[in-house]
């Protein structure tokens, strides 16, 4: 949440507030200021911000986008327009040619619905851009959000080691899939559909998933090696994780 004091020593303009902190446009004006400033010391710089407006109870400053818009809708547009004012801004910064932008959204909206996984649900945008270094292409291939970094790091030809759970997208022997959860649920979706769901009290299921409708199909016949493979995913990163296994690189 919002430390005003703090913010006011940073010297981050508070034009408008809602119950999450400053308003998306103040938040990337400070980020031009605090890149110009580290350009002008010769500094490489990286800066993580998120958004806020899009957040309930969606509040936003006056006269930025069309006054119809409200709620949810409202609060995406607004964040559409800080975010395009941005881009727009920080071309004209030199260090504009040398900067790669990743636009992500951490969550989606909801997950809720009448099937056991509303795989659409999942589905959240990425864009990586960086137009005097990335070629313009857009790119289908399935993916998560622990791919994002190794994709970064090889489209910046990074040499490096690491205990990334990820991977990088395009690198050669790749294997598309994602994981998705719930409150009660963790799943692997294989790029061919098979979603398999781990539940309490031991439990797997299986469907044949539907792209295109999120229709999901049960399976009467276990696939064990898949079960296998996501309770491998799931329990193998967690142990890795509470145990410091992810801090030394692997060779």
């Amino acid at each position: 949440m919002v430390d005003w004091p703090r913010q006011e020593a940073a010297g981050l303009k508070d034009t408008f507030h809602n119950a999450w902190g400053v308003c998306d446009e103040d938040s990337f004006q400070w980020s031009l200021g605090e890149a110009d400033k580290a350009y002008a010391q010769g500094k490489p710089f990286h800066h993580f911000i998120m958004s806020t407006s899009n957040h309930r109870p969606y509040t936003w400053p006056a006269g930025k986008i069309n006054p119809q818009l409200t709620g949810r809708d409202g609060g995406v547009a607004y964040t559409d327009f800080a975010i395009g004012a941005f881009l727009k801004a920080a071309q004209s910064k030199p260090w504009f040619k040398d900067t790669i932008f990743v636009i992500v959204a951490d969550h989606c909206a909801s997950v809720a619905g009448k099937r056991e996984l509303e795989i659409r649900k999942y589905e959240i945008p990425l864009f990586i851009w960086s137009p005097a270094n990335i070629p313009a292409r857009q790119v289908d291939t399935m993916m998560g959000q622990i791919d994002l970094v190794p994709t970064l790091l090889g489209l910046m030809n990074f040499n490096y080691l690491s205990n990334f759970v990820g991977d990088d997208v395009f690198k050669p022997g790749y294997r598309p899939r994602v994981f998705i959860s719930n409150y009660q649920k963790v799943a692997v979706l294989q790029e061919n559909g098979l979603l398999t769901v781990l539940k309490p009290v031991r439990q797997a299921v299986q469907y044949q998933a539907d792209f295109k409708t999120g229709a999901l199909t049960p399976l009467k016949q276990i696939n064990q090696e898949a079960v296998d493979e996501a309770l491998l995913y799931y329990q193998g990163t967690d142990e890795l994780f509470h145990n410091d296994g992810l801090k030394n690189p692997i060779r």
